[in-house]
């Protein structure tokens, strides 16, 4: 990797749209201001990688999901305010866009603070809201099962999309300023969220079906209809979403056969990248957050241009984040 590379990637505002690593904070005590040899992602591992934004959901694991999941939710929220408070030197909680640009100036990573389905809300918008209020800032709809707002994708023979309950929690992420992530939702969803919402909207952590035929890929027509939208898809690193037959062998070339394969499709305003750092096995060469630079010097060997390079790795992401958070 020369010093072009790493020039350009570290230059760069780069946003990863998902990880679950909060989740190894609170259940398995691995305190992300620490580098650890275990699991993807801590402070030291994402600023080695560039990684300037990094979204954590706080999800809910299936025993809680019927009961206690707005206590669960909030643990890992609190999670992330602790680590916020304890190295405010090192890591700030956003709320908005121009939070992360103080970030970045300052040499701090910045989080987003997420849920991963609609569990926790506790069929309240009155919860939503407090949620937001806490920093809140995007909810996935869905963790592929059915809950008060809406199916998941392993609920598909349903044809089941938004509740009326889903699509006032639409309308009121629209009104508060969350982003909608529909990763993991229903094919019947992701229609109904495009069609209630008056704001881009985001798969966070999704790849093209048309390269791996995965449930939790999107079709050419999923991908063309977010970005007509202004909405961004996050080409996701997990193994069995890059090679359903083989995961063992998925790798870089796979995460970079879906950018392509993406920009064919949407253009390379609605191209990002979202790693699920934690919540699965990545493809091979991706051990860990510290591999992002290897992304970038791909791609510009692929022969992309630097401006194309800065919009997957970030800005494009954080121009949807500028319209909804502002």
């Amino acid at each position: 990797m020369t010093n072009a590379f790493l020039s350009l990637h570290f230059d760069a505002l780069v946003i990863d749209g998902h990880c679950d690593s909060i989740g190894d904070q609170l259940e398995r005590k691995r305190w992300l201001g620490d580098r650890s040899n275990d699991g993807h992602v801590d402070l030291p591992r994402l600023r080695e990688g560039g990684i300037d934004v990094q979204f954590f959901a706080c999800y809910v694991p299936t025993p809680y999901q019927r009961h206690g999941a707005t206590t669960h939710a909030l643990e890992r929220l609190d999670q992330l305010h602790l680590l916020a408070e304890r190295l405010p030197d090192q890591f700030v909680l956003a709320r908005t866009t121009d939070d992360i640009l103080r970030a970045k100036a300052a040499g701090k990573v910045a989080g987003i603070a997420g849920l991963e389905g609609a569990e926790a809300l506790d069929a309240s918008i009155g919860v939503l809201r407090q949620f937001h209020r806490l920093g809140l800032r995007n909810l996935g709809l869905a963790w592929n099962h059915r809950n008060a707002a809406c199916d998941g994708v392993a609920e598909s023979r349903t044809n089941g999309g938004l509740t009326e309950f889903g699509v006032k929690v639409v309308e009121e992420c629209n009104q508060l300023g969350i982003l909608l992530d529909v990763s993991h939702l229903s094919s019947a969803g992701l229609t109904d969220v495009l069609a209630v919402s008056q704001q881009p909207i985001i798969a966070s952590h999704s790849n093209a079906r048309a390269l791996c035929d995965h449930p939790r890929n999107l079709t050419d027509a999923q991908m063309a209809a977010i970005a007509a939208k202004g909405g961004v898809i996050g080409v996701t690193f997990v193994d069995s979403f890059l090679n359903r037959a083989n995961p063992q062998d998925a790798s870089l070339d796979d995460i970079i056969a879906n950018i392509e394969y993406m920009l064919g499709v949407v253009g390379p305003e609605h191209v990002a990248l979202g790693s699920d750092f934690d919540g699965w096995t990545m493809a091979r060469e991706i051990k860990d957050a510290s591999c992002y630079p290897l992304i970038t010097q791909k791609l510009v060997e692929r022969g992309h241009d630097a401006k194309v390079i800065r919009l997957i790795l970030g800005e494009n992401l954080f121009r949807v984040m500028r319209t909804v958070l502002g």
